[in-house]
């Protein structure tokens, strides 16, 4: 059944994206702002024997790779996701595509957040094993995995109900 806009369903729909990528944004932005304060750059913090916080400056995608592209190539991919992603979340996305897609859009506008700001994004958790290191990340980055993961998820669930019913 489609949900009338401005319906009670839509307005609580609505408010749970809202909180999801709010709370998303805020505990991104707010660790962000302590890795500056208190950790200098390519400086660590030990935490456990596979984990460590570090202050990392990524003026590239995934990994550091495309940085020779330029901060606005990737605030201009950013804003054109952000859409696509609102377009996709208002006008198809169903169960827990909502979700997925709440932590999908909070992790990119996280981001964005940083390149506006700093021009390059704030990545401070680095996850190990003896001398080998997964590429540092961030809240935004974790939330941006977490909704990828939920929405392929989603879609092959989906996919899986509508071949066998």
């Amino acid at each position: 059944m489609q949900e009338m806009p401005g319906s009670n369903i839509s307005v609580r729909r609505n408010m749970l994206i809202s909180l999801i990528a709010f709370l998303v944004i805020l505990s991104d932005y707010f660790t962000k702002k302590a890795i500056v304060a208190k950790v200098m750059p390519f400086d660590h913090i030990n935490v456990l024997p596979f984990l460590r916080i570090v202050h990392v400056e990524n003026k590239g995608a995934a990994f550091g790779l495309f940085a020779g592209l330029g901060n606005i190539f990737f605030m201009t991919a950013s804003v054109i996701a952000i859409i696509v992603v609102l377009f996709y979340i208002f006008r198809f996305a169903r169960g827990l595509e909502v979700y997925s897609l709440s932590l999908i859009f909070g992790g990119a506008i996280g981001n964005l957040l940083d390149r506006i700001r700093y021009g390059k994004v704030i990545d401070f958790i680095d996850i190990y094993v003896g001398e080998w290191h997964w590429p540092a990340f961030n809240v935004a980055d974790s939330a941006l995995t977490v909704g990828i993961i939920l929405f392929i998820g989603a879609n092959l669930l989906s996919g899986k109900a509508r071949r066998s019913g």
